[in-house]
């Protein structure tokens, strides 16, 4: 943060009436936090079976493929690393079971791999549905904004109607891309995308080419297999063992990464650098509101406070991880109504809510910018405000952040290092009644993935 925009920050502090501002270091576990499912034990820790690789008898590289948070993989190094301005290919045959798998058959740099999206990948998303399974071509640059085709139809801004091709059969398979265009086809059928001009700008480095399990959280596996593989002119019949790398591709465990399976509040850790270690932070699901136990919260008891009291909040961020479809979320909050059941998913924010979102959309990466909703149904969000939003990337670097909510301008400001955005509230939304009475990290009401984010040397207003 800008020295002047700290000396505005204190200097509006000091002058908030009925409030004071709090400061929390996480150098221990606070005694004065509460917390509500954040340490989720309703849902079981799951098995996670990776065993995959090269198979002499079947002449394959392949076998189980199971989704799941930490990642694994089967691929041949590339003699020399691609990028998206280059022509490149590869091409096979492949076999999917019947089942839920989900796997990358792509491009991606072993020294990137994150998540679903990960930077510096490109390739084919298998997607099993049972008896069928959908083919998705996506590619991620090395700022984590994507784009993506399919077999089958895209409506942009409208829907995915992706073609149900059936399981248990082999596939012929090409992948050719050319700098700002690729061309999947799957047997007959095809999938394209192009890569605008600024995606292009970000660049993205491959330094493989294989299976890559999907790296979201645990769901179930299935087989799947390739051969006959052709990458960049270089032909793989597998008649011997190929000597492809791999990592954790044959492996049982255990996993806690399990959705919802929430687990965030103090820790002893030190990822966003705060003065000494302990932060607040950890795996952060959406929640759903439909199902208490699928809900969660940690934050401070801060008394009761409104609308017309200056609300206000900084510290320090670090992101380690964000999966496409995932929110994380700081602010004031209410212990009983932003934590409420309630059938409806029209909104994701949660009642008596006024803070920060990290989210998509997935085609730019991620925003930092300020939501709000009252006691009504209905909330409000900047978003992404056309790309202007201040953006924070998953990278583990600490950054400095602010909240500020402003009564007599009713405009709620969040900074993030050098970047800033604002959200103007109405009438409308000041008569809604929102009461706060905690701060901290509140999931929203429309379940998802997952984001994993610190946050440390905390400041903020109570009563």
């Amino acid at each position: 943060m800008r020295k002047r925009d700290l000396i505005a920050f204190f200097l509006a502090a000091a002058v908030s009436a009925n409030a004071a501002m709090r400061q929390e270091s996480f150098d221990r576990e606070p005694p004065n936090w509460e917390g509500i499912n954040n340490r989720n034990k309703h849902f079981e820790l799951k098995e996670v079976v990776q065993d995959f690789g090269y198979n002499a008898k079947k002449r394959a590289i392949g076998g189980r493929m199971q989704p799941a948070g930490e990642p694994a993989y089967c691929a041949y190094r590339l003699p020399k690393p691609l990028t998206l301005d280059a022509t490149f290919s590869a091409e096979g045959s492949m076999y999917v079971a019947e089942g839920g798998g989900h796997f990358m058959l792509a491009f991606f740099n072993t020294n990137s791999i994150n998540e679903w999206r990960t930077p510096n990948s490109l390739g084919a998303r298998i997607n099993g549905r049972g008896e069928t399974f959908h083919c998705h071509l996506e590619y991620c640059t090395s700022r984590w904004r994507a784009g993506a085709g399919v077999v089958g139809v895209i409506v942009p801004g409208e829907r995915i109607d992706a073609k149900s091709v059936p399981s248990g059969k082999w596939y012929s398979w090409k992948i050719d891309c050319k700098p700002g265009r690729t061309i999947m086809t799957l047997n007959g059928d095809r999938a394209e995308m192009d890569v605008p001009q600024e995606h292009l700008a970000d660049g993205a480095t491959f330094t493989h080419f294989g299976l890559l399990s999907l790296i979201k959280t645990w769901d179930s596996g299935s087989d799947v297999w390739i051969t006959n593989v052709t990458i960049n002119g270089v032909k793989f019949d597998f008649a011997s063992d190929p000597k492809w790398e791999a990592f954790q591709n044959r492996r049982k465990y255990v996993s806690g990464d399990t959705r919802p399976r929430f687990d965030f509040g103090w820790s002893a850790t030190h990822h966003a650098k705060g003065k000494i270690a302990g932060e607040l932070g950890g795996l952060i699901f959406r929640g759903d509101c439909r199902e208490p136990a699928r809900m969660a919260a940690y934050g401070d008891r801060i008394g009761t406070l409104t609308l017309k009291t200056p609300l206000r909040a900084r510290g320090k961020v670090c992101m380690l991880r964000g999966i496409t479809d995932s929110t994380a979320s700081i602010g004031f909050y209410n212990a009983s109504s932003s934590m409420k059941s309630n059938p409806s998913q029209k909104s994701s924010i949660p009642m008596d809510y006024l803070g920060i979102n990290i989210e998509g959309p997935s085609s730019e990466g991620f925003f930092f910018y300020p939501v709000f909703r009252g006691s009504a149904d209905d909330g409000k969000a900047l978003g992404s405000n056309g790309n202007k939003s201040p953006r924070i990337y998953p990278d583990g670097k600490p950054r400095d952040w602010f909240l500020e909510y402003d009564p007599e301008k009713r405009r709620i400001t969040v900074g993030l290092d050098d970047q800033t955005c604002a959200m103007d509230l109405t009438s409308s939304d000041l008569e809604s009644g929102a009461t706060f009475d905690r701060f901290g990290i509140c999931t929203p009401w429309v379940d998802g993935n997952s984001v994993t984010v610190f946050f440390d040397d905390l400041e903020y207003t109570a009563k």
